[in-house]
């Protein structure tokens, strides 16, 4: 999977406003409408941070939005670099199912 870093337009320095935008096809194969939640690994220094985010929610399962917000997770963007980024550059990531709810976040990718 590819997932793209996304932000609400403000560029807060606590990571409010970012999180990861999951592709339609991915949703659809990988999500389930009774989750409330999902895990995603986040790799920082020799292992990963757990964050967790919100899937419960009508935009997430709408047609346009699909992100998986989390200040944790823009704390982890702006922490190794990947945020904030030139306009309608968002960074892109390799991202693999690693259990249920869970997902992890292997690298960015070179865009």
């Amino acid at each position: 999977m590819t997932w793209a870093g996304w932000n609400n337009g403000e560029h807060h320095s606590t990571g409010a406003g970012y999180g990861l935008k999951v592709t339609v096809a991915d949703r659809d194969r990988h999500f389930k409408r009774t989750w409330r939640t999902v895990s995603i690994e986040l790799p920082r220094g020799n292992g990963f941070t757990v964050v967790d985010a919100n899937v419960a929610k009508e935009s997430f399962w709408g047609p346009k939005c699909r992100e998986l917000i989390s200040r944790d997770i823009g704390r982890w963007m702006l922490d190794e670099g990947y945020a904030p980024w030139p306009d309608n550059m968002p960074p892109k990531f390799e991202v693999e199912l690693s259990g249920d709810r869970r997902f992890r976040v292997k690298n960015g990718l070179a865009v």
